[in-house]
């Protein structure tokens, strides 16, 4: 004895009910897989900080060279300090003022043009000075390494071949 009326309709009825049973069934399952997945104990990965700095690239490109032109990339690097700090410190002023004068209220674009010309010039003042470096520690290296510094990035994993 069926609890349902006897119709037409039930062959219809019933499998409504299995597909109802199928699909919560379905859902039922990718819950407990997604919720197994996240669940168990998975160590993750440590990603290192990636330091950008000057010193550090400099440092990057000394360790593919050989010990002694290393050794006198570093030096120039120590005695040419100052400079190189100087501009630094004006290219990073000129990036605060471009800033500014994107901020300012209200805005002028010819402000804002002039800051980037400044930006410009440091930037080129700040690639001039560095060039001025490494062609003078450049001078100073054996032929090795100034071979070494010339195929500088050497080949990474990650690379794609040029076509």
């Amino acid at each position: 004895m069926s609890v349902l009326p006897r119709s037409e309709s039930g062959g219809r009825l019933r499998w409504l009910l299995l597909g109802s049973l199928a699909l919560n069934l379905f859902f039922v399952g990718a819950a407990g897989a997604v919720a197994f997945r996240y669940s168990s104990p998975v160590p993750l990965t440590t990603i290192a900080h990636i330091d950008h700095s000057l010193a550090n690239r400099l440092d990057r490109i000394a360790a593919s060279l050989p010990p002694a032109d290393a050794d006198v990339l570093r030096a120039q690097l120590r005695d040419d300090a100052e400079k190189v700090a100087s501009a630094q410190a004006d290219l990073r002023l000129s990036q605060d003022d471009v800033r500014k004068s994107l901020r300012a209220e209200p805005f002028d674009a010819d402000a804002m043009r002039a800051a980037m010309a400044e930006n410009r010039s440091a930037h080129d003042d700040y690639d001039q000075i560095l060039h001025d470096m490494i062609a003078s520690a450049a001078a100073k290296m054996s032929v090795v390494g100034r071979t070494r510094l010339a195929d500088w990035p050497a080949e990474r994993d990650n690379a794609r071949p040029l076509r």
